[in-house]
């Protein structure tokens, strides 16, 4: 997540700062020293240039003949922008799909740049910061399903001073224009649009009904006074990355949830065993991110409902084909703070779904069900009945996937499920550079993650105490850029418990500097980025890569330009620009239409008055297509 512009703090700063880490100075291993010591300095910063190309029929190829190949990207690359528009290659064009308080039904209100609108009108509109987005056609329509993850107060409630909720309207307002929305859209002679009054739109909210299954529900852990049932929840909370079963759902991850909630000065209520350490390695305080909301709504006072933030943090399925579904928190994914959820099918039809848990120092997880997928047969409970697995990668190259058991974990399922962090601690899991987007290749057995950046590897332990000494995956101190590490499982099966890996690329300013900080070999001054996040890949096979770093185009970030989009080959490494944000934005989500002619993008936290010029800046969502109306990818 980016920074709320209330406090100008990123989820992780603000962690930082509510539960500070002890420094840890024994860790005086620079980069250089520990790359070469390991011995594959080499390897490292040219993965991805063609030298060590896993998974891809060119392995062994040399980074002379990676570059020699013919680029497959039918554009010509992008320099660096740093203005307030979107810009995008020659023979392509960008239009606005939806803005934050479009109107999605007739009759909703009009948007407000005085008052951002109503609390009423909230839930009837298109929300607030674009993140995570999936395609879907059914009946011969174009349905999108896409998250809004979080409310910058201070834009969303231009009219209080200083942002905070004076009262539950405020309250409910915010909770409205955040969730998920389910969108049909056509093309037409002026492009694409939303289908207003289409029976397909539909707001999902803080407040919607969702059930929960799998091993968690019904556990003490997750009963409140509302449901003491404890199978039953409200709302979905800082809904990041996303994900699409092969049967057709939509899958939306909740992130930085701990933020929403806080307490009054009311005595709290006891609260079971595990409940407090919980709340320490997952951020919950009694403050929050100042939503305020514990303030107007008891369901967030953890002082009355200390189990309330049990029930947020999870992978919630949607069927964005029938309005009248009800969302399910699926418990056997694990919860934590999930960015997205990448399903794929092992070859005997087992699902298999890879998550990152982003922040600092923590986990990479794979769920893999004990059920198979058979077109046209039920798929209830295959998300619910498998195994949870956290990775442990090696220097040598090569990894694993631990199984998170109660064996393995001293600890039963629900436990497992509800605190799966404590869980990965326990079996000695790799913590990780931030584990954002995950993406599986459909061309090859393979699968990336976005490690988007670490200012603590090698300084300070994660929230649970382990060490974040630099490891394979994550070769670099107080890294400011990030990379992307890549797997090639075993036997060619996603279900397999081993896999070798490598680095498809390490980001960095190769004007700035030498060494590990000017990035992989596939790094120059005509593409550098920082902070890979988003991804995905098309039916080619051509990896896009979304960046939320820092846009300062200054010191270490000279010349990166704001955030923008790349497209990566993974046969020969070679890695482009193709589009760049307004200043101030980060550039999430990706999906393309039924025909592959119409790319969308998510604009998140434009800076300005991007983009009609209006008073309060507006997340949306662009379509980008080429002149010719030819395929994108």
């Amino acid at each position: 997540m980016a920074n709320d512009l209330t406090n100008e703090l990123t989820a992780d700063e603000w962690d930082e700062l509510n539960f500070p880490r002890a420094e840890e100075n024994e860790f005086d291993r620079v980069v250089e020293r520990a790359i070469s010591r390991r011995g594959f300095l080499g390897g490292v910063l040219a993965f991805g240039s063609g030298a060590a190309v896993m998974g891809t029929g060119v392995l062994g190829l040399s980074a002379s003949e990676a570059k020699a190949s013919v680029s497959r990207f039918a554009f010509q690359p992008i320099p660096t922008f740093t203005d307030a528009t979107v810009h995008v290659p020659e023979g392509y064009n960008w239009k606005i799909l939806a803005r934050w308080g479009d109107a999605l039904v007739d009759g909703a209100e009009k948007f407000d740049h005085e008052t951002g609108g109503s609390a009423a009108g909230a839930d009837k509109v298109f929300g607030e910061n674009t993140d995570g987005m999936e395609s879907f056609q059914y009946q011969g329509k174009q349905l999108l399903a896409i998250n809004h993850e979080y409310a910058n107060r201070r834009i969303n409630l231009p009219q209080n001073e200083d942002g905070a909720p004076k009262n539950a309207d405020d309250v409910l307002k915010l909770q409205h224009l955040q969730g998920v929305v389910v969108i049909e859209v056509e093309e037409g002679d002026g492009g694409w649009a939303i289908v207003k009054n289409s029976p397909f739109n539909r707001r999902i909210t803080h407040n919607t009904p969702m059930m929960l299954a799998g091993p968690a529900a019904g556990h003490p852990l997750l009963q409140t006074a509302a449901d003491p049932s404890g199978t039953q929840s409200l709302g979905t909370f800082n809904n990041c990355g996303s994900g699409k079963t092969p049967w057709g759902t939509y899958l939306t991850c909740e992130e930085n949830f701990n933020g929403y909630f806080g307490a009054t000065d009311a005595a709290p209520v006891e609260r079971m065993d595990g409940v407090d350490a919980g709340y320490k390695r997952y951020g919950v305080t009694d403050t929050g991110y100042n939503y305020d909301y514990h303030k107007f709504d008891e369901r967030f006072d953890i002082a009355k409902n200390p189990n309330e933030p049990h029930r947020a943090g999870w992978v919630v399925e949607i069927d964005p084909t029938d309005p009248n579904s009800t969302p399910v928190k699926r418990t056997a994914l694990g919860r934590f703070k999930h960015e997205n959820a990448e399903a794929v099918l092992a070859p005997d039809g087992r699902v298999v779904v890879y998550m990152g848990d982003d922040e600092r120092g923590e986990f990479m997880y794979r769920f893999v069900s004990n059920g198979v997928y058979a077109p046209g047969q039920p798929t209830d409970g295959l998300l619910d009945d498998g195994t949870l697995y956290v990775a442990k990668f090696n220097d040598d190259q090569t990894g694993e996937w631990l199984a998170l058991t109660p064996d393995t974990t001293g600890m039963d399922a629900a436990n497992i499920a509800i605190f799966s962090r404590i869980a990965g601690s326990a079996v000695g899991a790799t913590t990780m550079d931030r584990p954002e987007w995950i993406s599986a290749n459909p061309n090859a057995v393979e699968a990336y993650c976005c490690l988007t950046n670490n200012k603590n590897r090698g300084v300070k332990p994660n929230a649970g105490g382990d060490d974040t000494s630099v490891n394979g995956p994550n070769p670099r101190e107080t890294n400011k850029y990030g990379q992307i590490v890549r797997w090639r499982p075993h036997n060619e099966d996603h279900a397999s418990d081993t896999f070798d890996w490598d680095l498809y690329v390490m980001a960095g300013n190769p004007t700035v500097h030498e060494g590990p900080k000017a990035g992989s070999e596939n790094v120059n001054a005509g593409n550098m980025f920082n902070s890979p996040d988003g991804m995905g890949f098309d039916e080619s096979g051509l990896v896009w890569i979304q960046t939320d770093g820092s846009d300062s185009n200054e010191g270490d970030f000279a010349g990166m330009g704001n955030n923008q989009m790349l497209v990566g080959d993974p046969v020969t490494g070679e890695i482009a620009r193709f589009m760049t944000g307004p200043k101030g934005a980060e550039v999430t989500g990706l999906t393309w239409s039924a025909d592959r002619r119409s790319m969308f993008v998510g604009i998140q936290h434009p800076g300005g008055n991007w983009p009609d010029g209006g008073k309060l800046p507006r997340s949306s969502v662009i379509v980008i297509k080429r002149d010719d109306n030819g395929v994108i990818g």
